[in-house]
């Protein structure tokens, strides 16, 4: 008990079969009171064929969803030198003295104190 066997190694396969015995268990379950009711309502088998599609629809779900999953998206070594070159240009451009882009964010400052100061001073304002 507690070793799996060598046909489901392989945990997600444990969770997919596991799954599946679920739904068709419940399947079964439905089946077993749909075809009674079935005969006495007259409904025909329009509902035990439901179930079965049902359980058809989400047995082929749980098996093909983790094809779509399956490869995590890893970078390759060249790509993440790459990204970590980037990121150091980009950590060189913030943190570089750059005595020209201080000094239109001083004008553009003292611009718009000028600005401001002129507004309140207007004669249109002390009226």
């Amino acid at each position: 008990m507690g070793k799996r066997s060598p046909k489901y190694s392989d945990p997600s396969q444990d969770i997919k079969v596991a799954t599946t015995t679920k739904i068709w268990g419940l399947t079964l379950g439905m089946l077993a009171i749909c075809i009674p009711l079935s005969a006495v309502t007259r409904s025909g088998a329009i509902i035990p064929l439901a179930a079965l599609g049902g359980a058809t629809a989400g047995t082929l779900a749980i098996w093909r969803s983790d094809e779509k999953k399956s490869k995590p998206p890893y970078f390759s070594g060249q790509e993440i030198e790459l990204l970590e070159q980037r990121i150091a240009n980009l950590e060189t451009i913030i943190s570089s003295d750059d005595s020209d882009l201080h000094q239109k964010i001083h004008r553009l400052e003292s611009d718009a104190t000028a600005e401001v100061r002129t507004q309140f001073t207007t004669p249109e304002n002390k009226a």
